[in-house]
């Protein structure tokens, strides 16, 4: 989502006709991010501020993907959480209870306030025995002021404390990307990954056995790609590019994309 189809709350140009020309066409998808903060109806209501419409139903959030992933897994479904309400709200309609008194998990998620009192509280549990997991490996994310630490630096501290490593569900974890692919009954060898990270969105999507697009409205610059030792499918300057291509992709073979 970030950084593919807005920017700063802003969409990209091209963006909102993207999503209509997938919509005309009656193409399945979904928008992805690994943000944890927002519920899918925040995102539904932030993205239409943009002049991006599109349903609910067709966002994907690293909270939502955790929240499915811990549903399979757990067998007490009791958590302790740090997050907000994209986080919160998926696992309670997952089942979970959410408590700080002997909990199966330790589920850390992004916040724009991380408290050093729940940090604490999450370091013991975690050496007490509870599983950790964290909805993201995201380092840092954008500000206006420039990064600010994320899932990924807050996990580093826990596991720096006690050793254990969390399992992260989101990007790049290609399970994030197989639950995306069933949520729309869709198969790889037919589906293309868009994205603006190489280190998140297109190694996920290669490792899931997608095709790829890299778009260079985000955090990845064309020089950039010769650093990695994989490579999107297609690299295109923006969503905008694809736009008139999407009328032409068939179900087995994608047209060509502008390529590097």
């Amino acid at each position: 989502m970030d950084g593919v189809l807005v920017h700063e709350q802003h969409a990209i140009p091209g963006a909102a006709d993207f999503i209509a020309e997938l919509q005309r066409t009656s193409r399945r998808f979904l928008v992805l991010t690994n943000n944890s903060i927002y519920t899918a109806r925040d995102l539904q209501a932030r993205l239409s501020a943009s002049g991006i419409d599109l349903p609910e139903e067709n966002l994907w959030t690293s909270a939502l993907a955790t929240a499915a992933f811990l549903a399979e897994q757990a067998t007490e479904r009791t958590a302790y959480v740090i997050g907000e309400a994209g986080l919160t709200s998926a696992l309670h309609e997952a089942g979970f209870v959410l408590t700080d008194t002997d909990p199966e998990y330790v589920v850390l998620g992004e916040t724009r306030t991380y408290s050093f009192e729940a940090i604490t509280r999450a370091i013991r549990l975690v050496a007490g025995g509870a599983k950790f997991i964290a909805t993201n490996p995201d380092a840092t994310g954008p500000s206006k002021e420039g990064p600010l630490p994320a899932t990924g630096s807050v996990a580093a501290l826990i596991t720096r404390a006690t050793r254990i490593e969390p399992y992260y569900v989101g990007k790049p974890n290609p399970l994030m990307m197989r639950s995306s692919l069933n949520r729309i009954d869709a198969h790889s060898e037919t589906t293309i990954m868009v994205g603006d990270r190489m280190d998140t969105d297109i190694v996920s999507g290669l490792e899931a056995g997608l095709r790829t697009a890299l778009v260079l409205t985000g955090s990845t610059r064309r020089e950039d790609v010769r650093q990695f030792p994989y490579r999107p499918t297609w690299i295109v300057d923006s969503i905008a590019d694809l736009v008139p291509k999407v009328e032409q992709w068939r179900p087995v073979e994608a047209a060509e994309l502008s390529a590097d």
